[in-house]
């Protein structure tokens, strides 16, 4: 943990300049598409002033990220973060070096030309690969070399938002699959550098600046936030079916190469634009329009319409971009919508509310959802509609769709994805609840002939059950090895002179201490399926355990989950006199 933790320091200064040269290099590109200057300053697409020609700039763009896919590497297409977690779940956290000089390129080129998309995923995806790569120069596990990639992935979204504790958050609910001290302090280590360091490369004020709500949320406040949920995890599962339906359009009905893909969905894009400018490029300037109450009709429609529209259809064709800015900005926009209606707040309190709940219905995590919305307004005092929202969007969303529109498309891969964290029942058990004490033992000195008779004798009931190892036991009743059934056999039907004593192995031994995970980890590792368990002090053999019984916690578990009864009844006094009587 410490070496990693130290690790997680490089990934920390790692992230924030990362992030640094993300966002410029997305500056200098819509600089070269829109305005034909070198300039690393920000610009919008929106006030471009190519007029028709305009609906040509992503196209441009989307020829470019094509050919960088097939000749540089076909691992860019995508939003970044399923590729973050396929590359943990299937290559070892192993990340090619092209991924980290090919991710940020064709992302800047990507939203540079007018992708409506966000920085955050293509910097979760960079970053993560620098952590991968110095995980890889190390001597790690598969385990310790996805903290790496985790760490670099949560700095690097806190160097884009300034937000070091959803984005820990973010790689607990999404990234981690594991919330121990091994992973969870690097990865906070990380976040916490890059958090840091980030005001000295962007300004440290909030993304989206916000006056805080200081006064108390009324009741009504938060019943509306829970209705909010609901719309907004019903618009989240539009949208992820959305984006995979353009997905199966792409996929299943366009009889060309991928590399088209991208500029194909790019004509979409430019039309949008001409339609409603604002739509295109990251859209944090109309985030923060949105926050501030400065939300026309005009602004919330083409946002609800054209900005859906084009981000589903966009993303579905594999180009490269993020997701979370513009679920921010569509939730953002449906909260603007329904402020009207909504109890008075403050101006943008509702907008915010929404941005949080679209984004949670959407990837899963109600709590990133949550934090992200406050931290990147600095607004803590609408906490509890923030939660609310966020909690009722997920919940509305597990019940209308079995996966998010991040684990979809690694699910479509063949690869089952389960994020649901929960007690192992092999931590709450040990050995000494499951051993056998009832068990057959031999002497340490039995003969060949001793293992001919003992074989004979159907007196001995325990060897009809089933059991397979033996211990061999000195006279005080130490352990000092173990044979199996068939070696016993083989023996006792071998011409070997009755004399000759029985071979032993070395034991690989339980104590009654031990976890069941522990105990199967190391059955796993030695590769057997049972194993005698003695005394850690004297060594006296104290039983046997084997894989069948370690089935027991999970019949613990399985009858946890599925079997029901009523504890307690509940009976009225009245009830009580009535039956004493009869």
């Amino acid at each position: 943990m410490l070496l990693l933790s130290l690790l997680g320091v490089v990934l920390g200064i790692a992230g924030a300049v990362l992030a640094w040269l993300l966002l410029h290099l997305i500056y200098v590109a819509t600089n070269l598409f829109y305005y034909q200057r070198l300039d690393w300053n920000f610009a919008s697409p929106a006030l471009n002033h190519l007029g028709w020609f305009a609906a040509l700039v992503p196209v441009a763009g989307g020829l470019i990220i094509g050919i960088m896919a097939r000749f540089g590497s076909d691992k860019i297409r995508g939003h970044g973060m399923p590729e973050a977690i396929e590359a943990i779940l299937i290559n070892g956290a192993r990340v090619s070096p092209r991924v980290a000089v090919f991710k940020p390129l064709s992302a800047a080129v990507a939203i540079g030309s007018g992708g409506p998309f966000g920085a955050e995923g293509p910097i979760i995806m960079t970053a993560g690969s620098v952590g991968s790569l110095l995980g890889q120069l190390f001597r790690l596990t598969d385990a310790e070399r996805t903290t790496m990639l985790v760490a670099g992935a949560a700095a690097g979204m806190a160097g884009v938002f300034s937000t070091p504790l959803s984005a820990v958050l973010l790689a607990v609910e999404l990234l981690l699959f594991e919330w121990r001290p091994r992973s969870f302090v690097p990865v906070a280590v990380a976040a916490t550098v890059a958090g840091v360091l980030r005001r000295f490369f962007i300004p440290a004020d909030p993304l989206f600046p916000m006056p805080p709500f200081a006064h108390a949320v009324p009741p009504s406040a938060l019943v509306a936030a829970l209705a909010l949920g609901v719309v907004a995890g019903i618009l989240a599962t539009l949208l992820s079916r959305a984006v995979y339906a353009s997905e199966d359009l792409f996929e299943n009905h366009l009889p060309i190469h991928w590399m088209w893909w991208p500029a194909i969905g790019s004509v979409v894009v430019g039309l949008g634009g001409l339609i409603f400018p604002r739509a295109l490029g990251t859209g944090y300037d109309v985030i923060a329009s949105l926050v501030s109450g400065d939300s026309a009709l005009n602004l919330i429609l083409g946002v609800l319409i054209v900005k859906s529209i084009i981000w589903s259809f966009s993303l579905g064709s594999g180009t490269s971009g993020g997701i979370l800015a513009p679920l921010l900005m569509i939730g953002g926009a449906l909260g603007a919508l329904f402020a009207p209606v909504l109890p008075t707040l403050q101006p943008g309190a509702w907008p915010l509310v929404a941005m949080a709940a679209v984004l949670s219905g959407a990837i899963g995590c109600p709590l990133t959802s949550a934090v992200l919305a406050m931290e990147l307004t600095h607004n803590y005092g609408l906490l509890l509609p923030i939660l609310g929202g966020s909690i009722t969007a997920h919940a509305c969303t597990v019940l209308l769709q079995k996966r998010s529109i991040l684990t979809e498309r690694i699910s479509r891969r063949g690869h089952h994805l389960s994020r649901e964290y929960g007690v192992d029942p092999l931590e709450t058990m040990s050995v000494a609840e499951i051993m056998r004490t009832a068990i057959v033992a031999l002497p340490a000195a039995s003969t060949v002939a001793d293992a001919r008779t003992w074989l004979a004798t159907r007196h001995t009931q325990t060897v009809r059950r089933g059991q397979r190892l033996y211990p061999l036991v000195d006279a005080e009743g130490r352990l000092s090895g173990v044979i199996t059934r068939r070696e016993l056999e083989l023996i006792a039907t071998s011409n070997a002179s009755p004399e000759t004593l029985i071979p032993s192995l070395a034991p690989c031994i339980a104590h009654p201490a031990m976890t069941l995970r522990e105990l199967a980890e190391a059955m796993a590792g030695a590769q057997l399926t049972a194993m005698p368990v003695s005394d850690p002090t004297s060594g006296k053999l104290l039983g046997l355990v084997a894989l069948e019984d370690i089935l027991q916690a999970r019949t613990r578990s399985y009858e946890r989950e599925t079997r029901m009864e009523r504890v307690r009844t509940f009976r009225l006094p009245l009830m009580r006199m009535g039956a004493a009587r009869e």
